[in-house]
């Protein structure tokens, strides 16, 4: 029996309970991992809420799709991991098949990476979402170049100071919103080449003014919602306005037709699409992993909880407070 974080009915972070199930053993295709450290995601928030874009299939419900741990047992047809190695779980499968909220956890080897030396625990398992999810969309699907402005909504998040870091990397020139004052110096210090509090000024005229009247060529989106059409008007000529979350939870509407018809292109993006890939996950592997070892990428924690505070872990992140990633720590 292992301690797992279960709910059984939709709510808030009240729901979570901290339970004992059987674990059993990995299956074909599976590792047993034990976990050391969980990295929070707004999916899991969502998904507890009722609010995500698949539902629970059966209650009790579980959560959890990034974690960092050891290797405890290996399943038929698993090759190259081994007992004892040091790995991070990416969100690549959904929570009514696997979950990481518990002690141990039976997950799939697609969905399981090689920890770089060096790397520990709390910082292995704020890793891989952030990284992967911006450079999937940037680099991968987007062919962000160095010279490229990409504008960043929800800047501060774990995605968003990832996103900065895979800009800079790629020698694309990253600029931040946020929509107070107080985060702004922090992210100038992450890396922004400019910051705009949106509070203050609008996206689209600054955009404007920093590119010569361009435009961003791409605009990586957390938010979404009636703001889009502000971030559209910031769109350079055949640029690319990125979605990959929802966090306004109001209707978008599609600006194309509001602005004239312009050259745009706009897409939702989710790292599904790299994760369940398995070449595309292969190549943001080495991308972030060199990125890591060059110290090009270095995730930014802002604050740990024992497993036994999930309940507060979620409070804390529904505050929207924090710079950076919310980790969950398992003693053993």
């Amino acid at each position: 029996m292992v301690a797992t974080v279960r709910f059984h009915e939709y709510g808030g972070p009240e729901v979570l309970r901290l339970e004992d199930v059987p674990v059993g053993d990995p299956g074909v295709g599976e590792l047993l991992i034990r976990v050391d450290a969980i990295g929070l995601n707004r999916a899991e928030v969502l998904f507890r809420g009722g609010h995500y874009i698949e539902p629970v299939k059966e209650f009790p419900g579980r959560l959890g799709a990034e974690a960092a741990g050891v290797v405890e047992a290996v399943g038929a047809q698993v090759v190259g991991f081994e007992v004892g190695q040091a790995v991070s779980v990416v969100p690549a499968f959904s929570m009514n098949e696997y979950a990481v909220y518990a002690e141990r956890a039976i997950v799939p080897a697609a969905a399981v990476v090689h920890r770089p030396d060096g790397l520990g625990a709390i910082e292995g398992a704020a890793v891989w979402m952030p990284y992967v999810t911006a450079y999937g969309a940037l680099v991968e699907v987007g062919g962000m170049r160095a010279g490229d402005t990409v504008v960043l909504t929800a800047a501060s998040s774990s995605v968003g100071l990832a996103a900065i870091q895979v800009a800079r990397r790629i020698g694309a020139v990253p600029i931040a919103t946020t929509r107070s004052r107080a985060k702004k110096d922090a992210l100038l210090a992450a890396g922004a080449a400019e910051v705009i509090v949106t509070d203050e000024e609008g996206v689209a005229d600054r955009v404007l003014a920093l590119t010569a009247g361009r435009g961003a060529e791409f605009v990586f989106d957390a938010v979404a919602g009636p703001g889009v059409v502000d971030l559209a008007r910031a769109v350079a000529p055949g640029g690319t306005l990125f979605l990959y979350g929802a966090v306004s939870g109001e209707p978008t509407p599609y600006p194309g037709f509001e602005l004239g018809m312009p050259a745009l292109n706009m897409r939702t993006y989710t790292m599904h699409e790299t994760t369940r890939d398995p070449q595309r996950l292969r190549r943001a592997e080495s991308f972030v992993s060199s990125g890591l070892r060059t110290g090009a990428f270095r995730p930014v924690v802002d604050r740990t909880f024992p497993l036994n505070e999930i309940a507060a872990a979620h409070r804390y992140m529904e505050a929207g407070a924090q710079i950076g990633k919310i980790v969950i720590t398992v003693d053993h």
